[in-house]
């Protein structure tokens, strides 16, 4: 039977610890990716990024106007107390999907493959509704299916091409040269930037 994937389930699975797909530190691609990006002061979001080790080293890198928005209260609980030094004003309780800002970057990590798969196209039009023009959407996809009983939800690169070529240029999705051993060859590493 299919979760409810609402801010009850989401913040149930960080309150009994059950987090799998936590990697405990930074992407090695994200990681990569963030060391290269020259202009500190970009505006940066990371949605659904629970524990959010991503903001956590952008702001240690200098990118002080980075944000993390998730429903889960508990994430972002645990991201205060692991990460005492980033002022509140960072973190956003609050559903993606209503969300209204603009930014020069949105990272991808671990949330599309969480969210419903029916959510996707939404997912990529929001995405494009809060970028600034010519900002980019860069993270990480599974490059395989999982079936659709509880998430990780995977996918193909044709896929995810036909969500986000009505929005973006496709400047990279191939699969990502540094991923961790369990996720090698497993993910595509993506940069998106918004058309207009």
């Amino acid at each position: 039977m299919k979760a409810e994937l609402d801010k009850n389930y989401w913040d149930n699975r960080y309150k009994e610890g059950q987090t799998g797909w936590d990697l405990g530190e930074v992407s090695p691609a994200l990681k990569a990716y963030i060391d290269q990006i020259e202009k500190k002061d970009l505006k940066i979001l990371i949605p659904g990024g629970g524990n959010a080790y991503e903001l956590a080293y952008l702001h240690q890198k200098g990118f002080h106007n980075s944000y993390l928005i998730d429903l889960s209260p508990t994430a972002l609980s645990n991201f205060k107390k692991n990460n005492p030094s980033i002022p509140d004003k960072f973190l956003i309780e609050g559903n993606y999907f209503d969300h209204i800002g603009e930014y020069d970057l949105i990272i991808e990590q671990t949330f599309f493959c969480a969210i419903d798969r029916t959510l996707r196209e939404k997912y990529a039009e929001k995405t494009n509704d809060l970028l600034v023009s010519g900002g980019k959407l860069i993270g990480l996809l599974w490059s395989e299916d999982f079936g659709d009983d509880s998430p990780p939800f995977g996918g193909t690169k044709k896929e995810y091409l036909s969500y986000f070529t009505p929005y973006f240029k496709i400047q990279v999705l191939e699969n990502s040269r540094n991923s961790i051993k369990p996720r090698a060859g497993r993910e595509l590493f993506m940069i998106l930037q918004k058309l207009t």
